[in-house]
């Protein structure tokens, strides 16, 4: 499958900042950005045929992009394009007048050239989500005995709802109820335990607070019961892998996903992760996700994607996924992400255990939220996070408006 992605493109706010500097008109800034190459797109998958187009294109005229390949016997189908929207868009066209698999290339590049674009506005148990005005929490309620970082905390019901109460009341713009654990080499528990465990305290919450609620679960038996007791969001971390019933759960209720990128299953997926290319192996992945549920009548509007950090991944894949963020807006999707006092952390900050993790959390979620990785943060600390999110999102909307020169 063809896939492009913006890869280090130069800001146009700062090369706008110093037009600004140099005293130019606003026609004149705007003439000199669009001659400007700003984008610069990988691109994998490619056919010869596609190879063979692109080529034709970048040495025909300037008014195309310049298309530079990759190694043929290292990385076959793979390349840059760089050059200015405009050209890019004339690519486009050009492709998507031609047949066999040129269209396809012309959708990945049109998503890529999208990706800066926030989706549309999600309506949830009553709220809007407009996904782009600022980074939203989703609070953590854990009904288990075994959770990595609060497991037995709250696995009374009535303790569960009353932390429940807390996060809602503490600013969380969402609440996900989950009873079984998905640490590295958690087992799995049974449906009827499971639904025993979340089920009160989804009722006990809906009666108690108007913040829409999330079932973290990977069963469709557990989903349906969820759903009927009030629950407005099923949170996957199997990207629907795991039950093949639990997409039709999902439409049928016409309510909402957030499926996550995993390698392997909880108990397997720290054993030994590997990727060819970790970037492209989680846009293979969540796209796949993406097509189960528009498959089983999901409407796309109501598919959030999370790259899941900590999820058959190494110290290394982590900090790396989460530097790369943005390519990852080329799905076109809301993005949900949960750093939230997980072990990678831990060991940036010399070995704290999950309790002491709060500063490394919220400096993890700041940084998402400036560099617009995330439109959704899973957090066990909502106060703080909220905290953080609002200096993080506001420094981010300086740099995206007229903050940045100085009007």
């Amino acid at each position: 499958m063809i896939r492009a992605r913006p890869i280090a493109a130069d800001r146009p706010e700062d090369l706008l900042l110093a037009f600004l500097r140099m005293g130019l008109s606003p026609a004149a800034r705007d003439e000199l950005l669009a001659k400007l190459p700003h984008v610069q797109l990988l691109l994998t998958g490619l056919t010869e045929d596609v190879v063979r187009f692109l080529e034709s294109r970048s040495e025909a005229t300037a008014k195309y992009p310049t298309w530079l390949p990759g190694d043929a016997r290292a990385r076959p189908g793979t390349g840059l394009l760089t050059g200015r929207r405009e050209q890019m868009e004339r690519l486009v066209a050009a492709a998507r007048a031609r047949t066999a698999a040129l269209p396809e290339l012309a959708t990945a590049l049109e998503r890529a050239l999208d990706a800066g674009r926030p989706p549309a506005a999600l309506e949830l148990g009553g709220r809007t989500f407009a996904w782009g005005s600022r980074t939203y929490v989703m609070g953590i309620v854990n009904v288990t005995p075994d959770s990595f970082s609060d497991g037995g905390r709250f696995f009374d019901a009535e303790a569960a709802i009353a932390h429940g109460v807390a996060l809602a009341e503490a600013g969380a713009d969402l609440l996900d109820v989950g009873g079984e654990s998905t640490r590295p080499g958690a087992q799995a528990v049974g449906e009827e335990e499971e639904v025993a465990r979340v089920l009160p305290v989804i009722q006990g919450l809906r009666a108690r607070t108007s913040v829409p609620l999330s079932v973290d679960t990977t069963k469709a038996a557990v989903a349906r019961e969820a759903l009927k007791a009030g629950a407005h969001l099923v949170n996957d971390v199997t990207g629907f892998t795991a039950d093949p019933q639990l997409p039709r759960v999902v439409a049928e209720a016409g309510a909402a996903c957030c499926l996550m990128h995993i390698q392997g299953t909880p108990a397997t997926m720290q054993q030994a992760p590997r990727y060819d290319d970790l970037v492209d192996d989680v846009l293979a992945f969540l796209e796949g996700a993406e097509a189960r549920a528009v498959a089983a009548g999901i409407a796309r509007e109501r598919i959030l994607l999370d790259p899941g950090i900590g999820f058959g991944k190494t110290f290394d894949h982590n900090l790396f996924l989460l530097r790369r963020l943005g390519e990852l807006r080329v799905l076109g999707r809301p993005l949900l992400l949960g750093t939230s006092r997980k072990g990678f952390l831990g060991k940036l900050t010399g070995g704290k255990p999950a309790a002491e993790r709060l500063a490394a959390t919220l400096g993890s979620v700041a940084a998402m939220a400036v560099l617009g990785g995330a439109d959704v943060v899973r957090v066990h600390d909502v106060a703080e996070a909220r905290d953080a999110l609002a200096v993080a999102d506001a420094i981010r909307q300086g740099m995206e408006g007229g903050l940045l020169y100085g009007r």
